[in-house]
Protein backbone atom coordinates (compact mmCIF):
# COMPACT_ATOMS: atom_id res chain seq x y z
CA UNK A 1 0.00 0.00 0.00
CA UNK A 2 1.26 3.44 -0.82
CA UNK A 3 1.81 5.80 2.10
CA UNK A 4 -0.63 8.25 0.60
CA UNK A 5 -3.38 5.61 0.59
CA UNK A 6 -3.28 5.00 4.33
CA UNK A 7 -6.03 7.49 5.31
CA UNK A 8 -8.18 6.67 2.25
CA UNK A 9 -8.82 3.01 3.10
CA UNK A 10 -12.13 2.31 4.81
CA UNK A 11 -13.02 -0.37 7.37
CA UNK A 12 -14.43 -2.66 4.67
CA UNK A 13 -11.99 -1.71 2.00
CA UNK A 14 -14.87 -1.28 -0.48
CA UNK A 15 -15.59 2.47 -0.35
CA UNK A 16 -13.62 4.46 -2.93
CA UNK A 17 -11.36 7.24 -1.81
CA UNK A 18 -12.91 10.68 -1.72
CA UNK A 19 -12.11 12.86 -4.69
CA UNK A 20 -10.53 16.15 -3.61
CA UNK A 21 -12.79 19.09 -4.34
CA UNK A 22 -11.91 22.70 -5.07
CA UNK A 23 -10.10 24.45 -2.22
CA UNK A 24 -12.34 26.26 0.23
CA UNK A 25 -11.67 29.99 0.04
CA UNK A 26 -10.14 31.35 3.22
CA UNK A 27 -12.47 33.46 5.33
CA UNK A 28 -11.05 36.97 5.64
CA UNK A 29 -10.50 38.26 9.16
CA UNK A 30 -13.14 40.62 10.56
CA UNK A 31 -13.05 44.27 9.57
CA UNK A 32 -11.83 45.30 13.03
CA UNK A 33 -8.81 43.00 12.67
CA UNK A 34 -8.06 44.21 9.13
CA UNK A 35 -8.24 47.86 10.17
CA UNK A 36 -5.86 47.58 13.11
CA UNK A 37 -3.50 50.57 13.11
CA UNK A 38 -0.05 49.72 11.83
CA UNK A 39 1.72 52.86 13.06
CA UNK A 40 1.36 55.43 15.80
CA UNK A 41 0.15 57.85 13.15
CA UNK A 42 -2.78 55.55 12.35
CA UNK A 43 -3.65 55.01 16.01
CA UNK A 44 -6.84 56.83 17.04
CA UNK A 45 -7.55 58.02 20.57
CA UNK A 46 -5.61 57.70 23.85
CA UNK A 47 -4.02 61.11 23.40
CA UNK A 48 -3.51 61.32 27.17
CA UNK A 49 -0.74 58.71 26.83
CA UNK A 50 0.12 58.80 23.10
CA UNK A 51 -0.17 62.47 22.25
CA UNK A 52 2.92 64.35 21.04
CA UNK A 53 5.54 64.48 23.77
CA UNK A 54 3.76 62.01 26.05
CA UNK A 55 5.88 59.46 27.89
CA UNK A 56 4.59 56.30 26.20
CA UNK A 57 4.86 57.78 22.72
CA UNK A 58 8.43 58.94 23.38
CA UNK A 59 9.34 55.48 24.70
CA UNK A 60 7.87 53.71 21.63
CA UNK A 61 9.50 56.10 19.16
CA UNK A 62 12.88 55.73 20.88
CA UNK A 63 12.51 51.93 21.27
CA UNK A 64 13.00 52.34 25.02
CA UNK A 65 10.01 50.33 26.19
CA UNK A 66 10.34 48.99 29.71
CA UNK A 67 7.88 46.64 31.38
CA UNK A 68 4.38 48.06 31.21
CA UNK A 69 0.76 47.05 31.68
CA UNK A 70 -1.94 48.34 29.32
CA UNK A 71 -5.27 48.43 31.10
CA UNK A 72 -8.68 49.39 29.74
CA UNK A 73 -12.04 48.24 28.35
CA UNK A 74 -12.34 46.05 25.24
CA UNK A 75 -11.77 47.66 21.87
CA UNK A 76 -9.64 50.57 23.07
CA UNK A 77 -6.39 49.55 21.38
CA UNK A 78 -4.36 47.51 23.86
CA UNK A 79 -3.43 44.71 21.43
CA UNK A 80 -3.05 47.17 18.55
CA UNK A 81 -0.61 49.19 20.62
CA UNK A 82 1.38 46.06 21.39
CA UNK A 83 1.53 45.26 17.65
CA UNK A 84 2.81 48.75 16.92
CA UNK A 85 5.54 48.28 19.52
CA UNK A 86 6.40 44.93 17.91
CA UNK A 87 6.80 46.63 14.55
CA UNK A 88 9.15 49.30 15.86
CA UNK A 89 11.36 47.47 18.35
CA UNK A 90 14.69 45.80 17.65
CA UNK A 91 13.94 43.41 20.51
CA UNK A 92 12.51 39.96 19.88
CA UNK A 93 8.73 40.24 20.31
CA UNK A 94 6.94 37.18 21.74
CA UNK A 95 3.17 37.00 22.19
CA UNK A 96 1.37 34.74 24.66
CA UNK A 97 -2.26 34.62 25.73
CA UNK A 98 -3.49 34.41 29.30
CA UNK A 99 -6.34 32.26 28.02
CA UNK A 100 -4.36 29.74 25.94
CA UNK A 101 -0.89 29.61 27.53
CA UNK A 102 0.28 27.75 30.63
CA UNK A 103 3.28 27.66 32.94
CA UNK A 104 5.20 25.36 30.59
CA UNK A 105 4.79 27.88 27.76
CA UNK A 106 5.99 30.66 30.04
CA UNK A 107 9.05 28.75 31.22
CA UNK A 108 9.98 27.79 27.67
CA UNK A 109 9.81 31.37 26.39
CA UNK A 110 11.68 32.72 29.42
CA UNK A 111 14.47 30.17 28.99
CA UNK A 112 14.72 31.00 25.27
CA UNK A 113 14.84 34.71 26.08
CA UNK A 114 17.66 34.14 28.58
CA UNK A 115 19.68 32.19 25.97
CA UNK A 116 19.00 34.83 23.32
CA UNK A 117 20.21 37.61 25.58
CA UNK A 118 23.33 35.67 26.63
CA UNK A 119 24.32 34.55 23.12
CA UNK A 120 23.30 37.46 20.88
CA UNK A 121 22.61 40.32 23.27
CA UNK A 122 19.12 40.76 21.78
CA UNK A 123 16.50 41.61 24.42
CA UNK A 124 13.01 40.14 24.45
CA UNK A 125 9.65 41.84 24.84
CA UNK A 126 7.07 39.36 26.14
CA UNK A 127 3.50 40.45 25.41
CA UNK A 128 0.83 38.64 27.43
CA UNK A 129 -2.71 39.38 26.31
CA UNK A 130 -5.34 39.10 29.06
CA UNK A 131 -2.67 38.72 31.71
CA UNK A 132 -5.36 38.78 34.42
CA UNK A 133 -6.32 35.27 33.27
CA UNK A 134 -3.07 33.94 34.69
CA UNK A 135 -3.33 32.81 38.30
CA UNK A 136 -1.10 34.44 40.90
CA UNK A 137 1.30 31.42 40.90
CA UNK A 138 1.54 31.68 37.10
CA UNK A 139 2.32 35.37 37.37
CA UNK A 140 4.99 34.58 39.97
CA UNK A 141 6.89 32.62 37.32
CA UNK A 142 7.47 35.87 35.44
CA UNK A 143 8.82 37.85 38.35
CA UNK A 144 12.52 36.77 38.46
CA UNK A 145 13.07 37.32 34.73
CA UNK A 146 11.20 40.63 34.68
CA UNK A 147 13.19 41.82 37.69
CA UNK A 148 16.54 40.73 36.21
CA UNK A 149 15.77 42.23 32.79
CA UNK A 150 15.77 38.94 30.86
CA UNK A 151 12.39 40.03 29.44
CA UNK A 152 10.49 43.25 29.30
CA UNK A 153 6.84 42.53 30.00
CA UNK A 154 3.87 44.09 28.24
CA UNK A 155 0.63 42.93 29.83
CA UNK A 156 -2.82 43.75 28.47
CA UNK A 157 -5.87 43.46 30.68
CA UNK A 158 -9.46 44.65 30.96
CA UNK A 159 -9.24 44.29 34.75
CA UNK A 160 -7.67 46.70 37.19
CA UNK A 161 -4.06 45.48 37.52
CA UNK A 162 -3.89 46.66 41.12
CA UNK A 163 -6.49 43.97 41.90
CA UNK A 164 -5.70 41.24 39.37
CA UNK A 165 -1.94 41.38 38.78
CA UNK A 166 0.63 40.48 41.41
CA UNK A 167 1.87 43.49 43.34
CA UNK A 168 5.57 42.76 42.59
CA UNK A 169 4.83 42.78 38.85
CA UNK A 170 2.78 45.96 39.14
CA UNK A 171 5.56 47.67 41.11
CA UNK A 172 8.07 46.82 38.37
CA UNK A 173 5.84 48.01 35.52
CA UNK A 174 4.47 51.30 34.32
CA UNK A 175 0.67 51.29 34.26
CA UNK A 176 -1.09 52.98 31.34
CA UNK A 177 -4.88 53.17 31.45
CA UNK A 178 -6.65 53.29 28.09
CA UNK A 179 -10.00 55.09 28.00
CA UNK A 180 -13.11 54.21 25.96
CA UNK A 181 -12.88 55.91 22.58
CA UNK A 182 -14.93 59.03 22.09
CA UNK A 183 -17.83 59.24 19.65
CA UNK A 184 -15.62 61.33 17.35
CA UNK A 185 -12.84 58.73 17.51
CA UNK A 186 -15.26 55.97 16.51
CA UNK A 187 -16.65 58.06 13.64
CA UNK A 188 -13.13 58.62 12.34
CA UNK A 189 -12.43 54.89 12.38
CA UNK A 190 -15.71 54.08 10.62
CA UNK A 191 -15.08 56.64 7.87
CA UNK A 192 -11.53 55.37 7.46
CA UNK A 193 -12.84 51.81 6.99
CA UNK A 194 -15.36 52.99 4.39
CA UNK A 195 -12.65 54.75 2.41
CA UNK A 196 -9.97 52.02 2.51
CA UNK A 197 -10.28 49.76 -0.58
CA UNK A 198 -7.64 47.25 0.55
CA UNK A 199 -8.26 46.58 4.22
CA UNK A 200 -11.63 48.19 4.62
CA UNK A 201 -14.91 48.37 2.70
CA UNK A 202 -13.83 50.86 0.04
CA UNK A 203 -14.05 48.20 -2.67
CA UNK A 204 -17.82 47.96 -2.17
CA UNK A 205 -20.37 50.30 -3.70
CA UNK A 206 -21.63 51.62 -0.36
CA UNK A 207 -23.72 54.54 0.77
CA UNK A 208 -23.93 54.88 4.54
CA UNK A 209 -26.17 57.58 5.96
CA UNK A 210 -24.66 59.96 8.49
CA UNK A 211 -27.28 59.07 11.09
CA UNK A 212 -26.41 55.39 10.65
CA UNK A 213 -22.73 56.10 11.35
CA UNK A 214 -23.68 58.28 14.31
CA UNK A 215 -25.83 55.48 15.72
CA UNK A 216 -23.01 52.94 15.43
CA UNK A 217 -20.60 55.37 17.10
CA UNK A 218 -23.04 56.13 19.90
CA UNK A 219 -24.00 52.57 20.72
CA UNK A 220 -20.52 51.06 20.47
CA UNK A 221 -19.78 52.19 24.04
CA UNK A 222 -16.31 53.40 23.07
CA UNK A 223 -15.40 49.97 21.63
CA UNK A 224 -13.82 50.29 18.16
CA UNK A 225 -14.09 46.55 17.52
CA UNK A 226 -17.81 46.54 18.17
CA UNK A 227 -18.43 49.53 15.90
CA UNK A 228 -16.34 48.24 12.98
CA UNK A 229 -17.78 44.74 13.10
CA UNK A 230 -21.33 46.14 13.21
CA UNK A 231 -20.55 48.26 10.13
CA UNK A 232 -19.25 45.18 8.32
CA UNK A 233 -22.38 43.19 9.19
CA UNK A 234 -24.53 46.03 7.87
CA UNK A 235 -22.57 46.24 4.63
CA UNK A 236 -22.39 42.50 3.91
CA UNK A 237 -25.97 41.59 4.79
CA UNK A 238 -27.79 44.45 3.05
CA UNK A 239 -28.86 43.57 -0.51
CA UNK A 240 -27.80 46.09 -3.16
CA UNK A 241 -30.38 48.25 -4.87
CA UNK A 242 -31.18 48.30 -8.60
CA UNK A 243 -28.07 50.33 -9.31
CA UNK A 244 -25.88 47.94 -7.28
CA UNK A 245 -25.45 50.35 -4.36
CA UNK A 246 -25.61 48.97 -0.83
CA UNK A 247 -27.51 51.56 1.18
CA UNK A 248 -26.96 51.39 4.95
CA UNK A 249 -29.72 53.36 6.64
CA UNK A 250 -30.33 54.11 10.29
CA UNK A 251 -32.69 51.13 10.45
CA UNK A 252 -30.00 48.81 9.09
CA UNK A 253 -27.49 50.19 11.59
CA UNK A 254 -29.92 49.63 14.45
CA UNK A 255 -30.36 45.99 13.43
CA UNK A 256 -26.61 45.51 13.03
CA UNK A 257 -25.54 46.72 16.46
CA UNK A 258 -28.81 45.97 18.27
CA UNK A 259 -29.01 47.42 21.73
CA UNK A 260 -26.11 48.74 23.72
CA UNK A 261 -24.78 46.16 26.14
CA UNK A 262 -24.03 47.38 29.63
CA UNK A 263 -20.30 47.06 30.24
CA UNK A 264 -20.32 45.38 33.62
CA UNK A 265 -18.18 42.67 35.17
CA UNK A 266 -19.13 40.96 38.38
CA UNK A 267 -15.74 41.19 40.06
CA UNK A 268 -13.82 44.00 38.38
CA UNK A 269 -13.83 47.74 37.96
CA UNK A 270 -17.36 48.14 36.60
CA UNK A 271 -18.72 46.32 39.65
CA UNK A 272 -16.89 48.48 42.18
CA UNK A 273 -16.94 51.73 40.20
CA UNK A 274 -20.72 51.56 39.75
CA UNK A 275 -21.47 50.92 43.42
CA UNK A 276 -19.02 53.71 44.29
CA UNK A 277 -20.86 56.13 42.01
CA UNK A 278 -24.17 54.95 43.52
CA UNK A 279 -23.05 55.65 47.09
CA UNK A 280 -21.46 59.00 46.23
CA UNK A 281 -24.62 60.09 44.42
CA UNK A 282 -26.75 59.28 47.48
CA UNK A 283 -24.23 61.02 49.74
CA UNK A 284 -24.24 64.04 47.46
CA UNK A 285 -28.04 64.31 47.39
CA UNK A 286 -28.53 63.50 43.68
CA UNK A 287 -31.43 61.05 43.63
CA UNK A 288 -31.58 61.01 39.82
CA UNK A 289 -27.93 59.96 39.49
CA UNK A 290 -28.34 57.37 42.24
CA UNK A 291 -31.35 55.88 40.44
CA UNK A 292 -29.39 55.63 37.18
CA UNK A 293 -26.52 53.73 38.84
CA UNK A 294 -29.10 51.56 40.60
CA UNK A 295 -30.77 50.80 37.26
CA UNK A 296 -27.41 49.86 35.73
CA UNK A 297 -26.74 47.41 38.55
CA UNK A 298 -30.24 45.93 38.30
CA UNK A 299 -29.90 45.51 34.53
CA UNK A 300 -26.52 43.82 34.97
CA UNK A 301 -28.00 41.28 37.39
CA UNK A 302 -26.28 42.53 40.53
CA UNK A 303 -27.13 40.73 43.78
CA UNK A 304 -29.83 42.86 45.47
CA UNK A 305 -28.27 42.19 48.88
CA UNK A 306 -25.01 43.73 47.69
CA UNK A 307 -26.91 46.93 46.82
CA UNK A 308 -29.03 47.10 49.96
CA UNK A 309 -26.07 46.53 52.26
CA UNK A 310 -24.49 49.64 50.74
CA UNK A 311 -27.70 51.62 51.24
CA UNK A 312 -27.74 50.57 54.91
CA UNK A 313 -24.12 51.67 55.30
CA UNK A 314 -24.83 54.99 53.60
CA UNK A 315 -27.89 55.58 55.79
CA UNK A 316 -25.80 55.03 58.93
CA UNK A 317 -22.58 56.71 57.82
CA UNK A 318 -23.80 59.67 55.76
CA UNK A 319 -27.35 60.39 56.92
CA UNK A 320 -26.87 59.31 60.50
CA UNK A 321 -28.67 61.18 63.23
CA UNK A 322 -29.78 63.95 60.89
CA UNK A 323 -32.61 61.58 59.91
CA UNK A 324 -32.67 58.31 61.88
CA UNK A 325 -35.57 57.04 59.75
CA UNK A 326 -33.15 56.57 56.83
CA UNK A 327 -31.55 53.60 58.56
CA UNK A 328 -34.97 52.14 59.38
CA UNK A 329 -36.10 52.40 55.75
CA UNK A 330 -32.79 51.05 54.47
CA UNK A 331 -33.07 47.99 56.71
CA UNK A 332 -36.67 47.51 55.60
CA UNK A 333 -35.56 47.62 51.96
CA UNK A 334 -32.82 45.08 52.72
CA UNK A 335 -35.30 42.69 54.31
CA UNK A 336 -37.85 43.22 51.53
CA UNK A 337 -35.22 42.49 48.86
CA UNK A 338 -34.27 39.28 50.68
CA UNK A 339 -37.93 38.30 50.82
CA UNK A 340 -39.11 39.06 47.27
CA UNK A 341 -35.99 39.20 45.05
CA UNK A 342 -35.82 40.64 41.53
CA UNK A 343 -37.66 42.18 39.78
CA UNK A 344 -40.03 43.43 42.48
CA UNK A 345 -37.17 44.25 44.85
CA UNK A 346 -36.33 47.20 42.61
CA UNK A 347 -39.26 49.14 44.14
CA UNK A 348 -38.35 49.09 47.88
CA UNK A 349 -34.68 49.50 46.93
CA UNK A 350 -35.56 52.56 44.83
CA UNK A 351 -37.62 53.98 47.73
CA UNK A 352 -34.70 53.60 50.11
CA UNK A 353 -32.31 55.07 47.53
CA UNK A 354 -34.45 58.17 47.05
CA UNK A 355 -35.00 58.61 50.79
CA UNK A 356 -31.32 58.34 51.64
CA UNK A 357 -30.32 60.62 48.76
CA UNK A 358 -32.79 63.36 49.74
CA UNK A 359 -32.37 63.13 53.54
CA UNK A 360 -30.43 65.60 55.67
CA UNK A 361 -26.86 64.40 56.06
CA UNK A 362 -24.62 64.05 59.11
CA UNK A 363 -21.57 61.86 59.62
CA UNK A 364 -21.18 62.84 63.27
CA UNK A 365 -21.81 59.31 64.60
CA UNK A 366 -19.30 57.84 62.12
CA UNK A 367 -16.64 60.36 63.14
CA UNK A 368 -17.42 59.93 66.84
CA UNK A 369 -16.98 56.16 66.98
CA UNK A 370 -13.81 56.33 64.88
CA UNK A 371 -12.33 58.92 67.24
CA UNK A 372 -13.14 56.75 70.25
CA UNK A 373 -11.68 53.68 68.54
CA UNK A 374 -8.49 55.58 67.80
CA UNK A 375 -8.03 56.33 71.52
CA UNK A 376 -8.49 52.65 72.36
CA UNK A 377 -6.16 51.47 69.60
CA UNK A 378 -3.47 53.91 70.70
CA UNK A 379 -3.61 52.59 74.25
CA UNK A 380 -5.31 55.64 75.75
CA UNK A 381 -7.61 53.38 77.74
CA UNK A 382 -9.42 54.28 80.94
CA UNK A 383 -10.47 52.15 83.94
CA UNK A 384 -14.18 51.92 84.72
CA UNK A 385 -14.96 54.39 87.56
CA UNK A 386 -15.93 52.68 90.83
CA UNK A 387 -19.47 54.04 90.90
CA UNK A 388 -20.15 52.59 87.39
CA UNK A 389 -18.83 49.11 88.14
CA UNK A 390 -21.12 46.10 88.46
CA UNK A 391 -22.52 45.84 92.00
CA UNK A 392 -24.78 42.82 91.57
CA UNK A 393 -22.57 40.03 92.83
CA UNK A 394 -22.02 39.10 96.49
CA UNK A 395 -19.32 41.16 98.11
CA UNK A 396 -19.34 43.88 95.45
CA UNK A 397 -20.44 46.56 97.90
CA UNK A 398 -17.69 45.58 100.36
CA UNK A 399 -15.26 46.39 97.51
CA UNK A 400 -16.91 49.72 96.89
CA UNK A 401 -18.35 48.69 93.56
CA UNK A 402 -21.25 50.92 92.46
CA UNK A 403 -20.95 53.19 95.48
CA UNK A 404 -22.28 56.67 94.72
CA UNK A 405 -23.95 55.75 91.45
CA UNK A 406 -27.07 57.85 90.75
CA UNK A 407 -30.00 56.36 88.87
CA UNK A 408 -30.97 58.71 86.02
CA UNK A 409 -34.69 57.90 86.20
CA UNK A 410 -34.86 59.23 89.76
CA UNK A 411 -34.08 62.74 88.50
CA UNK A 412 -35.87 65.44 86.47
CA UNK A 413 -35.76 64.81 82.69
CA UNK A 414 -34.52 61.32 83.62
CA UNK A 415 -31.00 62.75 83.51
CA UNK A 416 -28.36 63.13 86.20
CA UNK A 417 -24.99 64.82 85.87
CA UNK A 418 -22.25 62.53 87.13
CA UNK A 419 -18.87 61.32 85.90
CA UNK A 420 -19.42 58.52 83.37
CA UNK A 421 -15.85 58.23 82.08
CA UNK A 422 -13.28 59.37 84.62
CA UNK A 423 -11.60 61.76 82.16
CA UNK A 424 -12.45 64.53 79.74
CA UNK A 425 -12.96 63.04 76.30
CA UNK A 426 -15.08 64.52 73.52
CA UNK A 427 -16.02 62.40 70.53
CA UNK A 428 -19.54 63.29 69.45
CA UNK A 429 -19.94 66.70 67.82
CA UNK A 430 -23.57 67.08 66.74
CA UNK A 431 -24.47 69.08 63.64
CA UNK A 432 -27.36 71.42 62.85
CA UNK A 433 -28.74 69.04 60.22
CA UNK A 434 -32.34 67.90 60.39
CA UNK A 435 -33.34 66.00 63.53
CA UNK A 436 -29.83 66.33 64.93
CA UNK A 437 -30.42 70.01 65.63
CA UNK A 438 -32.77 69.01 68.47
CA UNK A 439 -30.34 66.36 69.65
CA UNK A 440 -27.56 68.95 69.72
CA UNK A 441 -29.46 71.37 71.93
CA UNK A 442 -30.17 68.71 74.56
CA UNK A 443 -26.79 66.97 74.32
CA UNK A 444 -24.67 70.12 74.73
CA UNK A 445 -26.65 71.09 77.81
CA UNK A 446 -26.14 67.62 79.28
CA UNK A 447 -22.46 67.57 78.35
CA UNK A 448 -21.86 70.85 80.16
CA UNK A 449 -23.58 69.57 83.29
CA UNK A 450 -21.62 66.29 83.23
CA UNK A 451 -18.29 68.09 82.79
CA UNK A 452 -19.11 70.40 85.69
CA UNK A 453 -20.00 67.39 87.84
CA UNK A 454 -16.64 65.85 86.98
CA UNK A 455 -14.72 68.78 88.46
CA UNK A 456 -13.01 68.05 91.82
CA UNK A 457 -14.99 69.23 94.81
CA UNK A 458 -18.29 69.37 92.98
CA UNK A 459 -21.17 68.37 95.25
CA UNK A 460 -23.02 65.36 93.84
CA UNK A 461 -26.78 65.18 94.43
CA UNK A 462 -27.97 62.63 96.95
CA UNK A 463 -28.95 59.31 95.44
CA UNK A 464 -32.09 57.32 96.22
CA UNK A 465 -32.48 53.55 96.09
CA UNK A 466 -29.60 51.73 94.42
CA UNK A 467 -29.98 50.67 90.80
CA UNK A 468 -27.42 49.25 88.36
Amino acid sequence: MKEGDLFQQTDTGTRPAATPGPPTPATPPPLAARMRPRTLEEFVGQQHILGPGKLLRRAIEADRIQSLILYGPPGTGKTSLARIIAGRTRAKFIRLSGVESNVADLRRELATAANRLANTGQPTILFIDEIHRFSKPQQDVLLPDVESGVVRLIGATTHNPFFFVNSPLVSRSQIFELQPLSREDILELLRRALADPERGLGHLKLRVDDEALAHLAELSDGDARKALNALEIAALTTPPGPDGTIHVTLGVAEESIQRKAVVYDGDGDAHYDTISAFIKSMRGGDADAALYWLAKMIHAGEDPRFITRRIVICAAEDVGLADPMALVLAMAAHQAAEFIGWPEARIPIAEATIYVATAHKSNSAYKAIDAALEDVRQGRTLPVPKHLQDAHYRGAQRLGRGEGYQYAHDHPEHFVAQDYLGALRRYYEPTEQGVERKIKERFLRWRQAIEQARQPGTQQPETGAHHD
